[in-house]
């Protein structure tokens, strides 16, 4: 009888472990969402389907969407790792006070102007590495 008592309680401690690492997750992801980093990925992806023939297009995003799911699941698991379960659940509410709802909305111009920047940088830091190959 102790056994089966021991045996059910491990049985429900995994259970309960694996809903709490579920949930965990589903807010992992929930931050990705509100903070505008998945949404990176679709600008992204429209400067990609731009290469992509438009009658291939739709089975580029099908297949573009199921490795987007798989890494999204990967980071986050690196949040998870990095991050506390609290902690995620306050960078949440951070998104979703005034200021972190305006900084979801400028995502898209910052990701342009720092590709920009981005692009420039890369530029001088180029001209920087030749003065010194050169030598």
């Amino acid at each position: 009888m102790k056994k089966i008592v021991i045996v059910a309680a491990f049985m429900l401690a995994g259970h309960f472990g694996f809903a709490q690492d579920a949930a965990f997750k589903a807010d992992a992801e929930k931050y990705m969402e509100v903070s505008g980093q998945m949404k990176a990925f679709d600008y992204m992806t429209e400067e990609i389907s731009q290469n992509i023939p438009e009658e291939k297009r739709a089975e580029f995003q099908k297949e573009f969407n199921v490795s987007l799911n798989d890494f999204k699941s990967r980071m986050a698991e690196i949040y998870m790792e990095e991050f506390t379960h609290n902690e995620i659940k306050e960078l949440i509410q951070l998104y979703e006070t005034p200021v972190g709802k305006k900084l979801y909305e400028k995502n898209k111009v910052l990701y342009d102007k720092g590709q920009q920047v981005g692009m420039e940088w890369g530029t001088s830091v180029q001209g920087i590495m030749m003065k010194y190959m050169e030598m």
